[in-house]
């Protein structure tokens, strides 16, 4: 058994989101150390969190990241596995998400490899809110008759 968790991000970014927070998560976009001016010497601990890329190991489907720049706004989408031990670190980084978020609502999602129901991340007013799922039964569904 691994310790491993599948993450998942889609939001927004506002059009004011500063550079350094920008910068910030092209560290965890690009997982390159090599770059003399980054802050990362700063966090000798520093992991990037959004950097795999290819097959997943235990979630299935592809490890992705992408940040991209249109014309009024910054949108980023990422799917990665995250080990427990980098829960945290996660945290950190959906609470600055959440805080720059273009607008309210879900910005992603953790959920145990193992598990089915998945954690949601949303953003209220800059503020991030974990929010658990827990299984509906058939009959009340909403979506399927």
């Amino acid at each position: 058994m691994s310790d491993v968790f599948a993450v998942d991000l889609a939001l927004d970014l506002s059009p004011t989101v500063p550079e350094a927070v920008l910068a910030h998560l092209r560290l965890h976009m690009e997982g390159d150390s090599t770059d003399a001016d980054n802050d990362e010497a700063d966090w000798p601990d520093f992991v990037p969190l959004l950097a795999d890329r290819g097959p997943a190991t235990h979630i299935g489907g592809l490890l992705t990241g992408h940040l991209h720049q249109g014309p009024t706004h910054w949108s980023l989408t990422a799917r990665q596995e995250i080990h427990a031990e980098l829960l945290p670190d996660l945290v950190a980084l959906a609470e600055m998400l959440a805080f720059n978020a273009r607008t309210d609502g879900v910005i992603g999602q953790v959920r145990f490899y193992e598990d089915e129901i998945p954690e949601l991340l949303v953003s209220r007013s800059g503020t991030l809110v974990k929010m658990p799922l827990r299984e509906e039964s058939p009959s009340t569904s909403r979506y399927l008759p």
